[in-house]
């Protein structure tokens, strides 16, 4: 029996996020085919490490070098040598691409090395910075392979950073579609209790500033009939959220119930998902909500509009409006039958686009061929 891959990430963080829970998965899949030594850029957001399944061989690096910091040649030099003696390096997001930088100055026995980029953080929300983009480009051509999940990262990475097609890769996040046609579980959402002839709108994201959830509050505040705002996540902007709410008198009908695992046990409580956030790429909320055959309610951000139906297309809004987001709410509020009718072209679309089936499959080829040793995944 070959002995197993080894893998190591550098990752910006470990805390669970969508980019944390696909890698994750993609561990998982391989099974006792790799070994895994993970870095957090910073050291205590693990959290990601409570889905890796029982009998994944892993380590979490206790001593490695710092991932960021000025440039310097000594610690480019020091991350260089860290990554030797393994078979593959898998590097995610600006918090991880000077293992990158460190690949292309010191590239002698350097293993395969594989970037992840799966959006930007409230620094690079309003617009991308010209000296990180620089950064990328010189750093990105070191990379045997570049991973996106979506069609505008696509094209920055094409058009911005300067690389080349065949290095770029588009690979759009899957899930297991067919857990979220389960019935929601009783009790799922802490703190929730359907109410009668209410309206129920659902958003899953952290709460961190770029998701604008007090955009959504205000948003959902202008609605007629009777709605609740059940908001899944956690992060910083709780206060502020719920200060939004009070301002609105949404206080009695916002639910926070932080973050909670296995979204297909609970989103189904939602009648529709709204998206209100400033910057993302892919997001893997919306193919839960497809998965799910909820109705979509989005601000015109990253991919949504390509991602969902063509029936969802006119919830998508034209702006980034909170009076837009608010009457696409309201009209899927008010008309049960077009929720249906929306959720089922979202539900087949997912099914069809979007099951982990085939990103495990294009991932496993992606690796495989940066190592050039086709079958070694399994």
């Amino acid at each position: 029996m070959p002995a197993p891959i080894r893998i190591l990430h550098l990752h910006s963080t470990f805390a669970l996020g969508g980019k944390e829970a696909r890698a994750v998965r993609l561990m998982n899949a391989w099974g006792s085919a790799a070994t895994h030594r993970i870095v957090s850029g910073i050291p205590d957001q693990l959290g990601a490490r409570e889905r890796i399944a029982q009998g994944i061989k892993y380590e979490i690096a206790q001593d490695p070098p710092p991932l960021t910091g000025k440039p310097s040649v000594a610690r480019y030099e020091a991350i260089a040598r860290y990554m030797r003696g393994y078979d593959l390096v898998l590097t995610y997001n600006w918090g991880a691409i000077d293992g990158v930088m460190a690949r292309r100055v010191f590239g002698k026995n350097a293993p395969p090395l594989v970037h992840h980029e799966d959006g930007f953080n409230e620094d690079e929300a309003d617009g991308l910075k010209r000296e990180r983009n620089l950064y990328r480009r010189i750093a990105l051509s070191a990379a045997d392979a570049l991973a996106v999940p979506s069609e505008t990262l696509e094209t920055i990475a094409l058009k911005t950073w300067r690389q080349p097609r065949a290095r770029v890769h588009r690979i759009v996040n899957g899930i297991a579609t067919a857990l979220y046609a389960e019935p929601p579980r009783v009790g799922a959402i802490p703190g929730f209790e359907r109410r009668p002839k209410e309206i129920v709108i659902g958003a899953l994201a952290g709460l961190r500033a770029v998701k604008d959830l007090p955009a959504l509050v205000r948003a959902a505040g202008g609605l007629s009939g009777r709605v609740r705002l059940v908001i899944v996540g956690e992060g910083p902007e709780r206060a502020t959220i719920k200060q939004a709410a009070m301002a609105m008198g949404l206080g009695n009908q916002l639910v926070m119930p932080g973050h909670l695992e296995r979204p297909y046990w609970f989103i189904r409580h939602f009648d529709l998902l709204a998206v209100s956030s400033r910057s993302e790429q892919f997001p893997i909320s919306v193919v839960e909500a497809m998965a799910a055959g909820l109705p979509v309610a989005s601000l015109p951000v990253g991919d949504v509009a390509k991602m969902v139906a063509a029936e969802n297309l006119p919830f998508v809004t034209q702006y980034a409006s909170e009076v837009e987001l608010r009457d696409a709410m309201q009209a899927l509020a008010n008309d049960p039958d077009l929720r249906a009718r929306v959720g089922a072209a979202n539900q087949a679309k997912a099914r069809a686009e979007y099951d982990e089936g085939l990103m495990i499959a294009r991932y496993k080829a992606l690796y495989e061929g940066a190592m050039r040793r086709p079958g070694v995944l399994g």
